[in-house]
């Protein structure tokens, strides 16, 4: 297992994170995965992962708590390398800017930029030449919204890392890179009333969602192609925000 290729993928056990986290084992990477609170769909998730026992680890990390994300750190560097990192994990928030209070922005740029930002930075130094790293942007980070402007500012603050990380990484052959996803069929969008899903259809040139696995197939695009690299990839099927 020392030769194995080693990947995190914070927030993987649902959604796209779950969908990336599949597609890596599959491709033969040992991977750790992180999940927030949801521990039924963690259970859930390691279960369906029984083929790959042993080449998996699931560790709960409050994305929004610092010491957390310093702590998931240090257990990433005991392992010794870490070629492929993906910055799923974050979290949104639906307010006014009336209502969104000083605590609200704080949390969402403590889980959205500074502990991707930390993560980063403290693992850098076991990324090997010829890594990946990528980030779970949005197309909210691109076209604005206005009753989601705490995580669409972050998550443009994202893409921005993104692009800037490059230059840290440069002649190193690791690549840095962001998936701007359109609206996925999660558990969370899944939840939606059906006439704002039409809604949405209407201004989808493809006229549904994205599937988790479709996201993941960007995802393994930047992993096999060494020469992309501080590129912003949208996957939206065509949406237009007018």
């Amino acid at each position: 297992m020392d030769n194995k290729k080693r990947a995190l993928v914070t927030g993987g056990t649902k959604g796209i994170g779950k969908a990336i986290a599949c597609m890596l084992l599959e491709m033969d990477y040992h991977v750790t995965i992180t999940y927030g609170n949801d521990q039924t769909a963690a259970n859930r998730f390691a279960s369906d992962l029984t083929p790959f026992t042993g080449m998996f680890e699931m560790i709960k990390v409050d994305q929004c708590n610092t010491s957390e994300i310093h702590s998931l750190a240090s257990h990433i560097k005991s392992r010794g390398k870490l070629d492929c990192l993906i910055l799923n994990a974050g979290i949104t928030l639906r307010k006014s800017i009336a209502d969104t209070t000083d605590e609200d922005w704080m949390r969402i740029v403590n889980a959205n930029i500074n502990n991707n930002f930390f993560l980063v930075r403290d693992l850098m130094e076991i990324i090997p030449h010829g890594s990946r790293i990528i980030f779970i942007g949005s197309l909210m980070a691109i076209h604005p919204h206005a009753t989601s402007l705490a995580y669409a500012v972050t998550k443009a603050a994202i893409h921005a890392m993104a692009q800037n990380l490059v230059k840290c990484f440069e002649a190193t052959n690791t690549t840095v890179n962001v998936i701007a996803p359109g609206f996925v069929e999660t558990e969370w969008q899944k939840s939606k009333p059906q006439h704002i899903r039409q809604n949405i259809y209407n201004k989808t040139a493809v006229k549904r969602f994205a599937s988790p696995q479709e996201i993941a197939d960007a995802v393994r695009f930047c992993i096999g192609n060494p020469f992309v690299n501080g590129a912003t990839i949208e996957v939206s099927g065509g949406y237009c925000f007018k």
